[in-house]
């Protein structure tokens, strides 16, 4: 890992221990400049990871508790008459000013809000009666959801669960992350503890630099047979869409540079296959095999260029 990600994961780490692993996906998903969606129960610590990024990084973090009453206004503002300058003046939303946006259970929200999302998450602005205002850069969304069936909830809509980068799950902590947890929190809050170690310029550097990593034609095929073997498997309604073979572009560069590489390699597209792809394939309903199966044994299956890496690497 690059040395300036290892100082934010090691600020993050002060109050989420036993996680690396996943908050170095959500950290390589940043450089990517996508958004994060997290699967899990509450209390396993959403809200404080977000604010401990945010802290770490320089980024300007909201919260937004998704509730069926919640509107489009509140996320993306609106405008209102000025009786004494006589015209319409925009009042910000949750959005506006944020670097990182922490959705909770944003599929107990109607689809009307979970649409005011769409533009802010692909085109990084909001556009309110005809005014179009854009967001800070970076701008990350992670949002959580409930398990359908919770009491108030509604499948994401695909063409909003199709804008997340990844989906990523943290999971209840081990016996050792628990008791450092709770030994954590005996006195100060140790979110107190967390030091800003990246600036929001330097960041935005890295993401430039991430956008500036090589995938070679050989790259480009294996994300093209491995999302049309998706589209064509015998138990899948539907495949990896163009846009995720787009992210799945995007997040290997993100990997092959945070591994102190300038070139996207086989390997790089394998370690984050799943997690890009996996909220974006739909089984038929008798399918016997999990999305994950499926993946995997796309994997097995479709060949990977690093059998003839010689070709393929930078000299």
């Amino acid at each position: 890992m690059r040395p300036e990600m290892e100082k934010v994961l090691a600020e993050i780490e002060k109050v989420l221990a036993g996680k690396r692993d996943v908050i170095t996906k959500i950290l390589t998903a940043l450089l990517a400049d996508g958004h994060v969606l997290l699967d899990d129960v509450p209390g396993v610590g959403k809200t404080t990871l977000a604010v401990a990024l945010s802290r770490a990084s320089g980024l300007a973090c909201r919260r937004v508790q998704f509730t069926p009453d919640v509107l489009p206004s509140d996320l993306v503002g609106f405008s209102m008459y000025d009786r004494q300058g006589g015209g319409l003046v925009y009042h910000p939303g949750a959005l506006n000013g944020a670097n990182l946006v922490l959705g909770d259970e944003i599929n107990r929200a109607a689809s009307k809000t979970q649409s005011a999302l769409l533009e802010a998450m692909e085109e990084r602005q909001v556009t309110v009666d005809g005014e179009t205002y854009p967001l800070p850069r970076p701008f990350l969304v992670i949002a959580t959801q409930n398990s359908v069936g919770a009491v108030g909830t509604q499948f994401l809509p695909y063409a909003q669960v199709d804008r997340f980068l990844v989906r990523l799950s943290l999971g209840y902590p081990d016996y050792a992350a628990q008791m450092e947890m709770l030994k954590n929190r005996q006195g100060a809050n140790p979110l107190d503890r967390v030091r800003c170690v990246l600036g929001r310029e330097e960041l935005a550097g890295m993401q430039e630099e991430v956008r500036q990593v090589l995938s070679r034609d050989v790259i480009l095929d294996y994300i093209t047979r491995l999302t049309l073997a998706s589209r064509e498997h015998g138990a899948v309604e539907v495949g990896i869409s163009p846009r995720g073979a787009l992210f799945l572009d995007r997040m290997a560069k993100a990997h092959a540079w945070m591994d102190g590489r300038d070139y996207v390699t086989g390997q790089d597209v394998q370690a984050v296959f799943a997690d890009v792809c996996a909220h974006r394939v739909l089984l038929k309903e008798h399918a016997e095999k999990t999305v994950e199966a499926m993946l995997e044994d796309l994997l097995k299956t479709v060949e990977n260029p690093d059998r003839h890496s010689r070709g393929m690497r930078k000299p």
